[in-house]
C-alpha cells in the first residue's frame, strides 16, 4: 500500500506565474497550470508535468489544463537557484499552442537541455 499524498500547492504556483511573465511565456495561461507538492512518491523524477490530451478536453468540455506536480523528497531540498530551473524545464514542456499536449526533450521545435535551461535561468535572475 503506496503512502503518497498530493497537496494543491500554492507557493509553486506563485513561482510560476513570476518565471512565466519574466521569460515572457505569453503561449502559457497560468491560470490553468495547476500545481500539487507530493509525498510518498516512488518516482526518480524532482518534478513532472501532467497532459491535459485532447480526448478528456472533448469529454468535459473543458480547455486545455496542465499539472505540474513537485516531488517534495527531491524538489524541497534543493536551493531556489535549482527550484527555479526545475520549474523552467516544466514549462518548457509547454508548446506554443497550449494545446494540453507535451512536447518531448528532443523536438523539431525545440529541444529541452541544461543549456537552455540555464539560457533561461541567465535571463530570468
Amino acid at each position: 500500500m503506496s503512502n503518497l499524498t498530493v497537496e494543491p500547492a500554492a507557493d509553486i504556483g506563485k513561482e510560476l506565474k513570476l518565471i512565466i511573465k519574466k521569460l515572457e511565456f505569453n503561449h502559457i495561461e497560468s491560470r490553468r497550470v495547476i500545481c500539487f507538492r507530493s509525498k510518498g512518491s516512488s518516482s526518480r523524477a524532482t518534478a513532472r508535468i501532467w497532459s491535459f490530451p485532447k480526448i478528456w478536453q472533448r469529454a468535459l468540455n473543458l480547455p486545455a489544463y496542465y499539472i505540474i506536480e513537485v516531488i517534495s523528497e527531491k524538489y524541497d531540498r534543493l536551493d531556489l537557484k535549482e527550484q527555479r530551473k526545475v520549474l523552467i524545464h516544466e514549462l518548457l514542456h509547454i508548446p506554443k499552442n497550449f494545446s494540453g499536449s507535451l512536447l518531448p526533450h528532443k523536438s523539431r521545435f525545440a529541444r529541452i537541455d541544461r543549456k537552455r535551461i540555464e539560457a533561461y535561468y541567465k535571463k530570468l535572475v
